[in-house]
């Protein structure tokens, strides 16, 4: 099949180039000396070094239906630091620090704008989290999407010392419960949110509640918790981490406390942002429903030895990391 007929086709394969060149001279930015023969082989080589016992923790992720909310604002530079951040979150949850990352872009149409500025956003916060744009795949998919559609998803691996990993360690009743900040939805619950709340107001419709338009509130980055934990991953007296995505806080809380524990959650120990409050009034959302589609304002829960409460406040203090005690495990 020769260019033309493919191009017929749908598949423009010299923006494919293009889109492929740009991509690559992105993601140098992000290398680092552990990185075997640059980006844009075939695979990303990168050579471990360092660690006693390592063991690799990796997950995929997308950010969902916040794609939606992008492309009604026409804003592409945010959706891949959410869909960086997300994935560093859920390997920290191990006890994990990222290495490297892996996107895949797919579309009907390509659209070299719309990919460089997702894959900055990507890039941007590789750098952040001290991780590396090692590779990716872009797809070019005619009837596949409808014009001017996306879909992104990627891959981290992290690693982590045997002895340091999070489900070694074990959660005693008693063991409380300490929430740090999220930024809004982060990159879970939308599909609720836009039914809620975009079938009544258009994304540029600002609310006094939010100090900023609907479009803006619903685009808040996932926020990266690996500056807050970094230099506290290895203490003895951190013995779970949640990280609360789709289910909510007790779900995701659930799943790393020791068989037979359950949580106490004092839900009045912190307020809202209003974001959630005003998904619950105009969706006439029930509270059960809140509680298990969104974070509500708490996107990491740790959980500490009591004794330890004391250094883990000093240590959050001292990088201006909010925090509440939220609950205990019983």
């Amino acid at each position: 099949m020769n260019r033309d007929t493919y191009l017929a086709a749908g598949v423009d394969r010299d923006a494919a180039q293009a889109a492929k060149e740009s991509i690559i001279g992105i993601a140098s930015k992000t290398l680092q000396k552990e990185v075997v023969g640059g980006v844009g082989f075939f695979g990303g080589m990168y050579e471990l070094q360092g660690y006693n016992r390592p063991v690799l923790v990796s997950s995929t992720d997308s950010p969902g239906t916040k794609l939606r909310i992008a492309n009604l604002t026409g804003r592409f530079d945010t959706v891949g630091v959410d869909l960086v951040n997300h994935c560093v979150n859920d390997i920290l949850v191990i006890g994990a620090k990222p290495l490297f990352f892996l996107d895949y872009f797919a579309t009907g149409k390509l659209s070299i704008e719309t990919v460089e500025k997702v894959v900055e956003g990507l890039a941007i916060a590789c750098k952040e989290n001290s991780a590396v744009l090692i590779g990716g795949e872009t797809a070019e998919m005619p009837d596949f999407y409808q014009e001017g559609e996306y879909d992104i998803s990627g891959t981290i691996i992290g690693v982590v010392d045997k002895k340091y990993m999070m489900p070694i360690r074990k959660t005693n009743k008693g063991d409380l419960l300490v929430g740090l900040p999220s930024t809004g939805l982060h990159t879970n619950g939308y599909s609720l949110a836009r039914k809620a709340l975009l079938e009544r107001y258009h994304v540029d419709r600002y609310f006094e509640e939010l100090d900023m338009t609907l479009g803006q509130s619903l685009l808040s980055v996932h926020k990266s918790y690996l500056p807050a934990l970094d230099a506290i991953l290895e203490k003895d007296w951190l013995h779970g981490i949640s990280h609360i995505t789709g289910g909510g806080m007790v779900e995701n809380t659930h799943r790393v406390i020791e068989k037979g524990q359950d949580i106490d959650v004092n839900w009045d120990t912190w307020s809202w942002p209003e974001i959630f409050n005003l998904i619950q009034k105009y969706g006439e959302v029930p509270i059960d429903d809140m509680r298990r589609s969104f974070n509500l304002g708490m996107g990491l829960v740790l959980i500490i030895n009591p004794a330890s409460l004391d250094e883990l406040s000093d240590h959050l203090s001292s990088i201006n990391e909010e925090f509440t005690v939220i609950g205990k495990v019983v």
